[in-house]
C-alpha cells in the first residue's frame, strides 16, 4: 500500500469526520452564547439552565441531520471496502 493512498483515506476520513460533527458543534456553540447572554443579562447562574439548552439543541440538529451523516459515513465505509483490494497490494 503506498503512502498517498494511506494519507488520502485518513484525510477523507478526517474530512468526513468534521464535517459529519460540525452541525452539533455550531447548534452547542449558539445555544450556549446565547445562554451564556440570557444568564449574564438576567444575573441567573444556574448550571442546569447551562447545560440543558445545549443538551437539547445539539440532540434536536442530531436527530434532524442523523440520515444525512448515515449517508455519508455509509458511503465513506462503502468507498472504503471497494477500494479494500487496491489497499491490500
Amino acid at each position: 500500500m503506498s503512502d498517498a493512498l494511506v494519507v488520502g483515506t485518513i484525510r477523507q476520513a478526517i474530512e468526513i469526520a468534521v464535517m459529519v460533527t460540525m452541525p452539533m458543534l455550531a447548534a452547542g456553540l449558539l445555544a450556549g452564547v446565547l445562554v451564556s447572554v440570557f444568564q449574564t443579562v438576567t444575573s441567573i447562574q444556574d448550571n442546569v439552565l447551562a447545560f440543558l439548552p445545549r443538551a437539547a439543541a445539539i440532540f434536536f440538529v442530531f436527530a434532524l441531520t442523523f440520515p444525512w451523516m448515515l449517508r455519508s459515513l455509509s458511503g465513506f465505509a462503502r468507498q472504503l471496502i471497494m477500494r479494500l483490494p487496491e489497499m491490500v497490494r
